[in-house]
């Protein structure tokens, strides 16, 4: 039923309108059957980096559930500095390979679609006593995101093969039959430390103007186009806040945001992944007090967005003291923002986690508050 706006009358309990988010969206080569994600979350599960039949499972079942694209974990690009315990998986080798095919196997049997998510920690990755040579940390300025010293800068001359890892990963995902894949440039990780100015302290063509920051993440984008063809969605995760800043900000306005994505969409992004706490807080409140960063990004490229951000949180969840406690979400708050155009998919981390079959439920109009479960209640269940 239309109301007067033109928009579907909601009931009240969200259902009718809920089913609007059971949609199909093809973008490239790919096609979801409805608005769902699965967010990326590390697991640490893959021993040796080779990903497990408890992988495929663990992946599969979320398929089962009703989730239309899963986003893996960060994986590691092949470079010996990307990322730190071996437990996370990587993307080279025949063994690695054949492990990630039986996981794509498994979602594809399950009607769902995947993406891999290639991961560099940079300075993230920090230095530990099992360490060799070639793992010493890596990042734009050779610092940390307190801006202490560690590991050491990488050169000019470096990064044309750094982002030749990243194609070679991205290229390695096409051949184990990934449908996607996500760069991720986000939390004060490799390509966010070049972005953002307080850990990109260069002073060649790599630093200094927001434009220069964002041309080796562009660089990334481009080289991972070439390797995967023109019809392989490329996702490209950012972020303003960071896994130790949850304050922080890249960029300080719309328009610098505009200047920030329009070189990585002209290198080849189809979708973008603004990765934020709360999915409803407002980007640029002083802007506009209503538009969340994943509207911004909508309305400054027309492109594809993933929102992400406590969706389906019944309880209030406190991680700690950094950052303080993040309220519930509300479907009247998504639905809203999903009829105002402001997303196009929407991402579910701790609700997965809780309850694999979360999707199903939400679309059978199963869960009370659309959360159903208590926030805390999916704390280490990496299942």
């Amino acid at each position: 039923m239309d109301d007067a706006t033109g928009g579907q009358e909601r009931s009240d309990s969200g259902k009718d309108t809920v089913q609007d988010l059971f949609t199909p969206l093809t973008v490239g080569s790919l096609t979801v059957r409805n608005r769902f994600a699965m967010a990326p979350m590390t697991r640490a599960a893959s021993p040796d980096g080779i990903p497990g039949p408890d992988v495929a499972a663990y992946y599969a079942r979320r398929a089962a559930g009703g989730t239309a694209l899963v986003i893996t974990e960060g994986i590691r690009i092949p470079h010996p500095a990307a990322g730190w315990p071996d437990r996370i998986p990587n993307l080279d080798g025949a063994d690695v390979l054949a492990g990630w095919r039986a996981v794509t196997d498994a979602v594809h049997a399950e009607g769902g679609t995947i993406a891999a998510q290639l991961w560099h920690q940079g300075a993230a990755r920090g230095v530990h006593d099992d360490d060799g040579p070639d793992h010493v940390p890596v990042s734009p300025s050779g610092v940390d995101l307190a801006g202490v010293a560690i590991g050491r800068a990488l050169s000019t001359e470096e990064l044309p093969e750094l982002a030749q890892a990243y194609a070679l990963a991205a290229a390695n995902a096409r051949a184990a039959g990934f449908d996607a894949v996500e760069i991720h440039g986000a939390h004060g990780y490799l390509l966010d430390q070049f972005l953002w100015e307080h850990t990109n302290h260069r002073t060649d063509g790599y630093g200094g103007s927001l434009a220069a920051r964002t041309r080796f993440p562009a660089e990334v984008v481009a080289a991972v186009r070439a390797a995967v063809g023109p019809d392989l969605p490329i996702i490209f995760r950012f972020s303003q806040w960071k896994m130790n800043r949850y304050d922080a900000q890249v960029v300080g306005s719309a328009t610098e945001l505009e200047q920030l994505l329009a070189p990585l969409v002209e290198a080849g992004v189809d979708v973008l992944h603004p990765s934020t706490r709360r999915h409803y807080v407002p980007g640029f409140p002083d802007e506009d007090p209503r538009l969340s960063l994943a509207g911004w990004t909508k309305k400054m490229t027309g492109l594809p967005v993933i929102a992400v951000g406590s969706v389906g949180l019944e309880t209030e969840f406190n991680p700690g003291e950094a950052g303080g406690p993040i309220p519930p979400s509300s479907i009247d708050r998504l639905l809203d923002q999903y009829e105002a155009g402001e997303f196009d998919i929407v991402a579910v981390g701790r609700a997965l986690l809780a309850d694999p079959a979360w999707v199903n439920r939400v679309r059978d109009g199963k869960l009370d508050q659309f959360g159903g479960f208590d926030a805390a209640s999916a704390l280490g269940r990496l299942y």
